[in-house]
């Protein structure tokens, strides 16, 4: 379906489409929209940026709008789940825009946030009321929401939630939910305990997919640098100094190295904000906004900013840190090339990341392009000496690498001009 006139949406919604300059339906929405407007429960799959939000929201405001019905006190009438802060408050301001000049409310309950605040605004009732799973378990506890009248409920980016260990709190949310309610579930990847969250929350649902998982878009010049530990930040100043005026986004594993990157690069003369768990909501907030605006020109974050954020004009996106889930590579350097844009995604790779990088290749079912250093491999550990009671230690033990030694392979993939890492 390719047009949105074929949906059967109410007109409010049909105006609101071409006010927001939609022209016609993206894959997801083309195929998602229909089921789900028929009632049926429906199993997404697909890459972040794909238009997923108004894949359910067109649907839930159309049903919505011709019930005419207003919630009651302190319930809510559609849910929607997202793992993050900075995700749910996207999907909330898209949502709120969608509905705008309707009767519909859309509300917003996160962490990180006053509760007294969000207790208050629930208090008269939600159409469509999206959350962070942590703290709506804290409004149950306070019993300043109710689920029995919710008749839809949505998990976005479902593969993360699980990630983030939310299986326990998406159990609790779902045994206070009606049982007869339509449901819909979108993901990025499906991994086994994804098919068992299906089973257990979707009713004979229809399965979309419009992207493979692990597939990056086509628009995203991939490379990768191998580099020791110590020289990834000299290299990554090196880099982002040949494009201060362009935005980039760095990835860090952990929260206190991302923090320690953002300080560094601000010591190199780098407008940089970080983003990632240890920062308040509002600290988060003005880091995002500040990126957005181009007041900032890097943002250094933890995985918390790789799912569905649609931050604009990301030209470059450093992998500072390979993640240790390899779809996550995928999910983070979706952050550029967006909207048909060119983009670049570089990767470091230290000795110790070699594993990360082959399971990242093997998603991908392709090769990385090396732009500089050559492939780190692991030299077999020297045999014990036999010599005084065999008390020798391997060749190389202590050095931290558990007793291996790691050796570059020469493959010749750096080309002209590249540099290479020091052993």
């Amino acid at each position: 379906m390719r047009d949105f006139n074929e949906m059967g949406l109410p007109k409010l919604l049909l105006a609101r489409v071409g006010e927001l300059g939609l022209s016609e339906p993206t894959p997801i929405q083309a195929e998602a929209v229909p089921h789900a407007m028929a009632g049926r429960d429906v199993m997404g799959l697909a890459q972040t940026g794909t238009g997923k939000t108004y894949a359910f929201g067109l649907p839930l405001a159309s049903v919505m709008l011709r019930d005419g019905v207003r919630p009651s006190r302190r319930a809510v009438r559609g849910l929607v789940l997202a793992p993050t802060r900075e995700l749910a408050k996207q999907i909330s301001e898209s949502l709120r825009e969608l509905v705008k000049g309707s009767p519909l409310k859309v509300g917003l309950v996160v962490g990180g946030a006053g509760i007294n605040g969000q207790i208050n605004r629930l208090e008269r009732g939600t159409d469509l009321l999206v959350a962070t799973p942590g703290r709506l378990i804290d409004l149950l506890d306070r019993k300043a929401v109710r689920l029995d009248e919710t008749r839809f409920l949505v998990l976005d980016e479902a593969d993360q939630m699980l990630d983030m260990g939310f299986i326990h709190s998406l159990r609790k949310i779902a045994a206070l939910l009606p049982a007869q309610r339509q449901t819909m579930l979108f993901s990025a990847t499906m991994p086994k305990l994804m098919s068992e969250l299906a089973q257990s929350y979707l009713k004979d649902p229809v399965r979309v997919q419009v992207s493979p998982p692990g597939k990056a878009a086509d628009k995203i010049e991939q490379v990768v640098h191998f580099v020791d530990k110590p020289a990834k930040l000299g290299l990554l100043i090196e880099l982002l100094d040949a494009h201060r005026d362009e935005r980039a986004l760095v990835f860090g594993r952990t929260k206190h190295g991302s923090e320690k990157i953002k300080n560094q690069l601000e010591k190199a003369g780098f407008a940089a904000e970080s983003i990632h768990g240890n920062k308040s909501q509002g600290q988060r907030d003005r880091a995002l906004n500040a990126f957005k605006s181009g007041s900032t020109r890097v943002l250094v974050a933890t995985d918390v900013a790789a799912r569905g954020l649609d931050i604009p004009e990301v030209r470059h996106v450093y992998n500072f840190d390979l993640p240790n889930v390899p779809d996550n590579y995928v999910h983070r350097i979706g952050r550029t090339a967006r909207a048909g844009a060119d983009g670049a995604a570089i990767a470091f790779c230290a000795p110790d990341e070699m594993g990360e990088l082959k399971a990242i290749q093997k998603v991908m079912g392709m090769p990385i392009p090396v732009a500089s250093g050559e492939a780190w491999e692991p030299m077999e550990p020297a045999k014990r000496q036999s010599r005084g009671g065999g008390g020798g230690k391997p060749a190389g033990a202590g050095n931290g690498n558990g007793g291996q030694r790691r050796r570059r392979r020469r493959s010749g993939g750096g080309g002209g001009g590249a540099r290479r890492a020091a052993a």
